[in-house]
């Protein structure tokens, strides 16, 4: 990745600034209230989905539209980011917004997928500054507090021509193909599974873990992997070889139904700032059949304090 270059710049500004006015689309009401019918969780699925709702009508009024109004209803003025090109504060977010759309006035902000979980959301694009490009792969994660966006963190990755699997970085390729996430009343047991999974696998590189928890039908999204299981013991077997000191430290997981996103920093080799990096596991059956990241090295200097975890 090249995130000096002006494009990168704006880009990664722009994804700071819509990300984090995720609340800003709807009437200044508070997320609903949870509401207790039959032991089932209505209350939270409202939660969640107003929470999913507001942050793509905001991404893509902001960024496609320039529409900063709402950063002065629905941002916190104390929100936290975590781009490391972009300091704190609403005023910077209006500043952003305005900057990149006068820039890019074509500029898409095509979004793949959302999940939210607690008050956090997860939404992945393929954000567009220049028609005719490829544009980056990005994961955008949003934290809400009181009906409003208090946090952010991203990640993004330029999109390459050609990829070792035939997949390209944003297609849904198992059954369903469907970018929505699953039901509700999966997502306990498919975040336990891929936690689980992905200690075993990435954190303590135990490559006999893709043949306890990966389907034999599984589709690589990862441009420089190639596709179904014997691909990754390939691709992470030679990974490990060469960076026999890998340290991956899980920050937060983000799960709805069948898709389960983990958001880590990878240190190839001690005295790294090394990656950040988001995948996005899509689980059926009690198997991982579906695998998306997007991998950013971290820079040496930030334009806040916060880190990019």
């Amino acid at each position: 990745m090249t995130p000096t270059t002006p494009a990168r710049k704006a880009l990664v500004a722009l994804a700071a600034t819509t990300a984090l006015l995720g609340a800003a689309a709807l009437p200044a009401a508070a997320a609903p209230a949870p509401v207790s019918h039959g032991g089932f969780a209505y209350g939270d699925s409202a939660r969640l989905g107003y929470q999913k709702d507001v942050t793509v009508r905001v991404l893509k009024g902001v960024f496609e539209r320039g529409d900063t109004k709402v950063v002065d209803r629905f941002v916190r003025p104390d929100y936290i980011q975590h781009n490391p090109l972009a300091p704190d504060g609403a005023e910077t977010l209006k500043n952003l917004g305005t900057a990149i759309h006068a820039q890019f006035p074509d500029a898409v902000y095509d979004v793949k997928r959302v999940i939210s979980e607690g008050d956090l959301v997860l939404v992945h694009s393929n954000v567009v500054m220049t028609p005719g490009t490829k544009g980056q792969a990005v994961f955008d994660i949003f934290r809400f507090q009181g009906g409003k966006i208090a946090e952010h963190w991203d990640v993004g990755q330029n999109v390459p021509e050609t990829t070792a699997n035939g997949n390209d970085m944003f297609s849904t390729v198992s059954w369903p193909r469907t970018g929505q996430p699953g039901p509700g009343w999966l997502t306990a047991y498919n975040k336990k599974l891929v936690t689980k999974a992905f200690d075993q696998l990435i954190v303590k590189k135990d490559l006999s873990a893709l043949d306890r928890y990966w389907g034999p039908e599984y589709h690589q999204h990862n441009p420089n992997i190639a596709d179904g299981v014997a691909g990754a013991k390939a691709g992470l077997g030679g990974y490990f070889k060469q960076f026999p000191q890998l340290a991956v430290a899980p920050k937060r997981v983000v799960a709805e139904g069948d898709l389960v996103a983990v958001h880590s920093h990878y240190v190839n080799a001690p005295g790294e700032r090394g990656q950040a990096i988001v995948d996005l596991f899509r689980v059926r059956g009690g198997k991982i059949v579906e695998h998306w990241d997007v991998i950013q090295d971290v820079p040496a200097t930030s334009a806040n304090d916060n880190t990019m975890f």
